[in-house]
């Protein structure tokens, strides 16, 4: 069984996007807890309506870490509650892994428009994440997939990280187990962020983040803004 794990905050807007999206695939061997940190919004009674597990959650690594606890299935997929799943994304995931065996894998994200500068932003991400999964190992929170095993294993995402706790990840699980990132399947991502924040923003504050990272190791401490559910 695939544990589908969806951390959310007031996300009635987006979260019957996604959950439509996976009742859509034709793999059917799941179940979706939705860790919610109290939603004023009706993201609770949604998710229910749809058939999910509804547990208490908190800040996004929290969140997914109380999911896991609560997971029964051989494999974890962490999903952000604004991301969308293309026609047969699980089926070509987990044949993915039976494939190539992996234990942890992130993949290739697309903006939900059709935007040249956006997509361009979201290839060069891409193939700098793809060439450095062997040496320094890169996935975004958007869309983890993980061994339930190894994910014990390492005690989960890192609370007391700041940005990047995705990273920080799956640096630790690949000490573990094998790390793969995947060109397919594809996931679609909102650009409610890339909008709020402005797109040069976004990526001169990734840069710094990956320079601090590299110098400096995690992000402990608030260098930049951040506040969960504030991408409206």
């Amino acid at each position: 069984m695939l544990s589908i794990i969806i951390p959310t905050l007031n996300e009635e807007k987006y979260l019957p996007i996604l959950l439509t999206s996976i009742k859509n695939q034709s793999f059917k061997d799941y179940e979706i807890i939705v860790s919610d940190n109290f939603s004023k919004d009706k993201t609770r009674l949604i998710a229910k309506k749809y058939g999910c597990r509804v547990i208490d959650g908190g800040l996004p690594a929290k969140a997914r870490n109380e999911g896991a606890k609560n997971a029964r299935g051989e494999f974890l997929l962490f999903l952000d509650a604004d991301t969308i799943l293309p026609s047969e994304f699980l089926r070509v995931l987990l044949s993915q892994q039976r494939r190539k065996n992996f234990d942890i894998a992130s993949v290739y994200l697309r903006p939900e428009n059709r935007n040249i500068f956006d997509n361009l932003l979201c290839f060069f991400m891409n193939i700098y994440f793809y060439l450095l999964q062997q040496i320094w190992p890169h996935a975004s929170g958007m869309c983890i997939f993980a061994r339930k095993k190894i994910h014990d294993d390492i005690d989960g995402f890192n609370h007391k990280i700041k940005l990047g706790e995705d990273h920080d990840y799956v640096i630790r699980a690949s000490r573990k187990g094998k790390f793969s990132y995947l060109l397919k399947p594809y996931i679609l991502f909102s650009i409610r962020r890339l909008s709020k924040e402005g797109r040069l923003g976004l990526v001169i504050k990734y840069i710094y983040s990956e320079i601090y990272r590299l110098f400096n190791k995690e992000i402990k401490k608030d260098i930049f803004e951040y506040e969960f559910g504030k991408h409206e």
